[in-house]
C-alpha cells in the first residue's frame, strides 16, 4: 500500500465551499487514477496542498465516503476504495435492473423535446470522447442516461443509480482506455436514442440492459487479468 508522498504541485481551487470544493477535485484525482487501490490519503498533505486547514479536508473525505469513494480505516484515516470484481459485477447488475425500469417507465413520457436534449448531450459526450477529454466522460454520461430517465419521475431512484455510476466510474474510464471501447459506447448509445426517439420501448429496454451487461462483462474481465498481473 501506498501513502500518498509530499505534493510536487498545488491544486488550486475556487473558494466557494471549502469542502464541496475539495471533494470534487478529490474525486476527480481519483477517478482519473492519480491514486491507486488502497492507497492512504494524509489530511496534512492534502491540507498543505490545497493551503487549507485540515477542517474542510476532513469534511470532503467524509463526503468521499458517503460516495463510496473512500473509506475510514483506524491507524490509517481515509483509504481509497478498492471494489471487488465481483461486486463490480454486481452493481453492473444492479444498473441494468434499475435503469431498464426506469426507461420503461419513462419512454411513454418522452416528449420530443426529452429527445432533442439527449442527442445534445449525446453530442456532447462524443466530442468528449474524440477530445480525449477523459474527465467528462463519467459526467456526460451519466448525464445521457439521466436525461432518458427523467420522464419516469423516480428522482429517488436516479440519486441511486448516480450513486453506483459514480463508484464504477474510475474503472469505466480505465476499460475504455485500454480496451479502445470508445467506439462501441458511442454505436450503442446511438442506437439507445433512436429506439427512444421510435417509442419502441421493448426494443430500448432490450438494448439497454445488453449495453450494460456487455460493458460490466468486459470491465470485468479487464480487472481480472489487471489485478491477477499485479501479483
Amino acid at each position: 500500500m501506498t501513502v500518498l508522498e509530499s505534493p510536487s504541485e498545488r491544486h488550486e481551487i475556487e473558494r466557494r465551499s471549502l469542502p464541496a470544493d475539495i471533494r470534487e477535485s478529490l474525486q476527480e484525482r481519483i477517478l482519473s487514477g492519480e491514486f491507486r487501490d488502497g492507497e492512504a490519503l494524509v489530511q496534512d498533505v492534502l491540507a498543505e496542498e490545497y493551503g487549507v486547514s485540515r477542517m474542510p479536508v476532513r469534511e470532503a473525505l467524509r463526503q468521499l465516503e458517503a460516495c463510496g469513494l473512500v473509506s475510514m480505516q483506524t491507524h490509517r484515516g481515509a483509504v481509497i476504495t478498492a471494489i471487488p470484481t465481483e461486486q463490480v459485477e454486481e452493481l453492473f447488475e444492479l444498473r441494468a435492473l434499475l435503469e431498464t425500469d426506469m426507461l420503461a417507465r419513462a419512454i411513454w413520457r418522452m416528449t420530443d423535446s426529452d429527445i432533442a436534449e439527449a442527442r445534445e448531450v449525446l453530442g456532447a459526450l462524443e466530442q468528449s470522447y474524440r477530445r480525449g477529454d477523459m474527465a467528462s466522460w463519467g459526467r456526460l454520461n451519466w448525464a445521457f442516461h439521466r436525461r432518458l430517465y427523467l420522464p419516469a419521475g423516480r428522482p429517488q431512484t436516479l440519486a441511486v443509480l448516480h450513486g453506483i455510476n459514480l463508484r464504477v466510474e474510475r474503472y469505466i474510464r480505465l476499460h475504455l482506455l485500454v480496451t479502445n471501447g470508445l467506439d462501441t459506447a458511442e454505436r450503442e448509445h446511438r442506437e439507445i436514442l433512436r429506439f427512444c426517439a421510435l417509442r419502441d420501448a421493448e426494443a430500448a429496454v432490450a438494448f439497454l440492459k445488453l449495453h450494460i451487461l456487455d460493458a460490466g462483462r468486459t470491465l470485468v474481465m479487464a480487472l481480472r487479468q489487471a489485478r491477477a498481473a499485479e501479483h
